[in-house]
């Protein structure tokens, strides 16, 4: 496969205050990078741009480093072989690796994952079949301990997390399940196409109100990908011994002032109810658990998937601005190439 002798990258221009703008990105043109022993150069096809990438603009350490500012961004990538200089890798073999945010990537050989293109598209890879998938699949049944029964509510419902978790959930024997998202199409979406049992807008009037109405009886699980006033109408309606798993919060990564704890966090002792937070990086060890049991559900038309796909490296910082004010139905993604 032949390559041109240019490379693009999207680097961290500087460090936002609040929510990010296209100023604190920059597009540089750069050499091609070459692979040493060892490594494999891969042209990158699609790109992931996430949530959490917001919190490693920061200069503050978490659970991964910051992204450097002046280096390019880093983030799920699938991408074919254009150069190898291992033997278990030929050129034209596609991979998952994380190294987005370039059009060209040398990667060391032992961070690359081979993928089928045969078995699924190659996009799915980043959403309901990667780490988005294993995120929803680890949070509901290990974290929360689903079973079946529960009636399970779901923020940011119509994203690539949550549109897994409520369809796993109702496939799984759900008594009920609940969505919440910011348009009249995601709800839409999500009662329609989805199969969930009730969805509302958040942007309607109060969640505490909306959630009531859809769940009179209360709820056994949340999954919170939102937080602030998600949390608190969730915390008003959870069961005795309810369970809310605390996989994001989008609402306030761009928040510039520390959020107040949910008002209502004393009915914890009323309730008994308990609240997990989750990083899907320590639930790695379930991924082929993950991929036997929902692959073919996805295979047979069993579960649901949407994408947006945003075209064009040079995109790729308009693309995860408009991922953080909601912009997105399903999994949000950058094609670089074809």
């Amino acid at each position: 496969m032949s390559v041109s002798k240019q490379a693009t990258e999207i680097r961290l221009a500087s460090r936002p205050h609040g929510r990010p703008t296209m100023d604190n990105f920059s597009i540089v043109d750069t050499e091609m990078p070459a692979p040493g022993p060892g490594q494999v150069l891969v042209r990158n096809l699609v790109m992931s741009v996430d949530p959490a990438m917001r919190g490693r603009m920061n200069d503050r350490k978490s659970y991964v480093e910051p992204f450097e500012v002046g280096r390019a961004m880093l983030g799920g990538a699938v991408g074919a072989v254009a150069e190898s200089h291992v033997d278990t890798l030929r050129t034209g073999d596609l991979v998952l690796h994380q190294h987005g945010w370039r059009s060209h990537a040398v990667v060391d050989a032992d961070q690359v994952v081979p993928i089928d293109a045969e078995a699924a598209p190659l996009t799915a890879y980043l959403g309901v079949l990667g780490m988005p998938g294993l995120t929803a699949y680890a949070g509901l049944f290990d974290v929360a301990g689903f079973k079946a029964g529960d009636t399970v509510f779901v923020s940011g419902a119509a994203g690539a997390v949550g549109s897994l978790v409520g369809q796993l959930a109702r496939l799984n024997g759900a008594e009920r399940v609940i969505g919440s998202a910011g348009s009249a199409d995601k709800v839409a979406h999500l009662t329609g196409e989805l199969g969930f049992d009730a969805a509302f807008n958040y942007k309607d009037g109060p969640v505490a109100e909306q959630l009531h109405a859809a769940a009179p009886d209360g709820i056994d699980v949340y999954f919170d990908n939102v937080g602030g006033e998600h949390l608190e109408a969730a915390i008003d309606a959870i069961n005795l011994h309810g369970r809310i798993v605390v996989c994001g919060m989008i609402s306030q990564y761009n928040a510039t002032e520390p959020a107040c704890a949910p008002r209502n966090l004393g009915q914890l002792i009323v309730k008994r109810f308990t609240v997990r937070g989750m990083l899907v990086l320590d639930y790695l060890y379930l991924q082929q658990q993950f991929m036997a049991e929902v692959a073919p559900l996805v295979a047979e038309g069993r579960i649901a998937y949407s994408e947006t796909i945003v075209d064009g490296l040079e995109n790729a910082p308009q693309a995860f601005l408009d991922l953080l004010d909601g912009g997105n139905t399903g999994k949000m993604l950058v094609r670089i190439a074809h």
